[in-house]
């Protein structure tokens, strides 16, 4: 446990360069006096390590000092490998860089580690898209990138759902997320989310912008896909469920006959029809009344469309 704290601190003092032991302590989730005691460890052990006093302190590597990644365990380096995605490192412009970094990383692991890596890469493959995805392409998504990580002010035509469809927004894109194959920008003001392949137009007018510095990209993520779901399942429908059938997200409130009786939260009337007639006589909607009334039309209109022994047209 110890000897891996103290290759984290190696690695946060490298990639950040002066922290303080209190900083240190709140990353590591130990008290400053561990911290101490680490820093102690690290410099007897002939790491180049020095603090400084005063307001600005804190400690630092001796400049142009570097450790090589033999801190690594073999979860870790098979974790890295793992994680190093190929599809979206292309879509965003990065498949050369991302090759080019994991040879680098590979090369300096040692041969036990690098055998394990090398049997992640070849016995798992990440692909994210649905098998019914429209693998729509998104020819803006470099651009929007570079505007991301530039801080620079993009001008777009976009294309909603909602009419107008086709309208001009002026973004402060301030991060990029890829959610089930689609890339979605996170942009200012507001912030707002929009998906990048529905940016019909875009230019770079050349405009700076600051990036608010309270903003967390995975925390409003989380938030957003939170009020996404609060606004998909706003209503409640209850049915009875034939003996062992199951569906997702239905909380069972009972039993009779053999059924089980279950509440289950829906997007809308139109996506609850097609999902609960996919069950057929499996299943029954109790309520609210008008959806039940809507499912009772549609499968009377059904019975009159197929009571005929021929269909129309037929010889």
């Amino acid at each position: 446990m110890r000897s891996s704290r103290l290759v984290s601190i190696l690695l946060l003092l490298q990639t950040r360069g002066r922290m303080t032991a209190a900083q240190l302590a709140e990353e590591l989730e130990v008290s400053v006096r561990t911290v101490y005691r680490d820093v102690e460890a690290l410099g007897a052990a002939g790491v180049p390590l020095y603090g400084d006093a005063g307001h600005a302190g804190g400690y630092r590597l001796l400049d142009g000092w570097r450790t090589r990644l033999t801190g690594l365990t073999t979860g870790e380096a098979e974790a890295l490998f793992l994680a190093g995605a190929p599809g979206p490192a292309a879509d965003l412009g990065l498949g050369p860089v991302l090759a080019a970094a994991q040879l680098k990383v590979r090369a300096a692991l040692p041969p036990e580690l690098r055998a394990h890596a090398d049997r992640i890469s070849g016995r798992f493959h990440l692909d994210a898209p649905g098998w019914y995805a429209d693998g729509e392409e998104a020819p803006y998504l470099p651009a929007v990138a570079d505007a991301v990580w530039n801080s620079r002010v993009l001008q777009v035509r976009y294309r909603r759902w909602a009419e107008p469809t086709d309208v001009d927004r002026r973004l402060e894109p301030y991060g990029l997320v890829l959610k089930a194959g689609r890339w979605y920008v996170v942009a200012g003001p507001g912030p707002r989310t929009f998906r990048v392949d529905q940016i019909l137009e875009l230019t770079a007018p050349g405009e700076e912008f600051t990036r608010p510095d309270d903003f967390d990209l995975a925390a409003y993520w989380a938030g957003y896909q939170r009020d996404f779901h609060d606004r998909l399942f706003s209503a409640e429908a209850l049915v009875r469920l034939a003996p062992g059938v199951t569906l997702p997200r239905a909380t069972p409130v009972g039993a009779a006959d053999a059924w089980t009786l279950a509440r289950i939260p829906v997007e809308s009337a139109d996506r609850a029809v097609a999902e609960f007639l996919r069950l057929g006589t499996d299943i029954e909607v109790l309520g609210p009344p008008e959806l039940r009334e809507r499912i009772a039309r549609t499968v009377a209109e059904l019975a009159e469309r197929y009571g005929n022994a021929e269909p129309d047209g037929g010889h």
